[in-house]
């Protein structure tokens, strides 16, 4: 059926491209000049309103992931990892227009932020909470499959799926690690170290916060591997 030059969609904006994308409402929840206490807090927002959008879209892509897994699809879960990784990867490049900013303008903008602070980014604590669902399932799959974590890993032809799981669930512990890394050296970058956020929470106690894996084992049966060649090199 086609339609004529005239919008069929409801809502604002003055064609269908506006209506579906929402860019009135969008583009009004920034601040207007007139509000600003310092021009780089449309910077400012723009970047990490940015973020949570793609954060957002990286927590329905893991669980979309987790229930395929809880349906045993696991090939048509690792088609939608990269999903993932590039949502991770987008909200940590977009963070790279914040260097832009420079410590003292930083100091005009935080004064606008009140108590804001990462730790309660939506995005953030949401995909926080999607990404263990995955470890969950891929732990039931071996159980399932009566296999070790390192047979996977030493007989990867023979358990390929899992193989491959394996490997993409690291990436996506590997990518939120460097994007927590990313973040915390925007922040020393902004304000350094011998100071506090704009929680009271100490700089220093941010990096040690930013540390933790989601999945340790994927990263200890690296050294279980080594070990067990070591071993079995000396027992030729």
């Amino acid at each position: 059926m086609a339609y004529g030059p005239d919008q069929i969609l409801e809502g604002l904006g003055n064609s269908d491209y506006e209506r579906y994308v929402r860019t009135p409402e969008l583009l009004a929840l920034q601040k207007s000049p007139e509000e600003w206490l310092h021009r780089d807090e449309l910077l400012f927002a723009i970047t990490h309103q940015a973020g949570e959008l793609w954060l957002k879209l990286a927590t329905s892509e893991a669980y979309e992931v987790a229930n395929l897994l809880a349906e045993n699809k696991i090939r048509l879960a690792l088609r939608l990892v990269p999903r993932i990784l590039l949502c991770i990867r987008n909200a940590n490049e977009g963070m790279d227009m914040l260097d832009q900013m420079t410590p003292w303008d930083y100091q005009q903008v935080r004064r606008a932020l009140g108590h804001g602070s990462g730790f309660d980014s939506p995005g953030f604590n949401s995909v926080r909470k999607a990404i263990p669902t995955l470890g969950k399932e891929f732990h039931r799959l071996l159980t399932e499959a009566n296999v070790e974590l390192l047979t996977i890993f030493l007989e990867h032809k023979k358990y390929d799926e899992l193989y491959e799981l394996a490997q993409a669930l690291l990436e996506i512990d590997q990518a939120m690690f460097l994007w927590r890394q990313r973040h915390f050296k925007i922040v020393e970058r902004s304000i350094g170290t011998k100071v506090s956020g704009t929680q009271g929470t100490p700089v220093e106690v941010l990096s040690k916060l930013n540390s933790f894996n989601f999945f340790p084992e994927l990263w200890d049966i690296r050294t279980t591997i080594t070990n067990h060649a070591i071993a079995a090199e000396g027992e030729n």
